[in-house]
């Protein structure tokens, strides 16, 4: 884990029943039911934890790209980051994430 300096913010949520369950942010504006993909044997009819990550990670690196963007002088706000986030098994039985970024 990377020492922080200062910490600005410190996100929390809860879960309750994992895949097949409710994610919770601390405040309450995030709220929602989760489900297991259709394409992973679930019933689907709601968002997944792959979806959520995938979000959060596009909206952290458009964040990012328009800092650098600003010291650069050059104008990012056209840009669209979009964050595919796969899962699947990995050598010992268990499982793993992968994500790609396209700007």
């Amino acid at each position: 884990m990377i020492e922080l300096n200062k910490t600005l913010y410190t996100a929390e949520a809860s879960a309750v029943g994992g895949r097949d369950g409710h994610v919770r942010s601390s405040d309450g504006v995030l709220d929602v039911d989760v489900r297991v993909p259709e394409s992973m044997g679930g019933a689907g009819g709601g968002t997944n934890p792959e979806q959520l990550f995938a979000a959060g990670y596009a909206a952290c690196f458009q964040s990012a790209l328009g800092v650098v963007g600003r010291r650069q002088k050059v104008d990012t706000s056209g840009s669209t980051v979009t964050v595919k986030v796969d899962i699947g098994t990995i050598g010992n039985g268990g499982f793993g994430l992968a994500a790609a970024i396209e700007v």
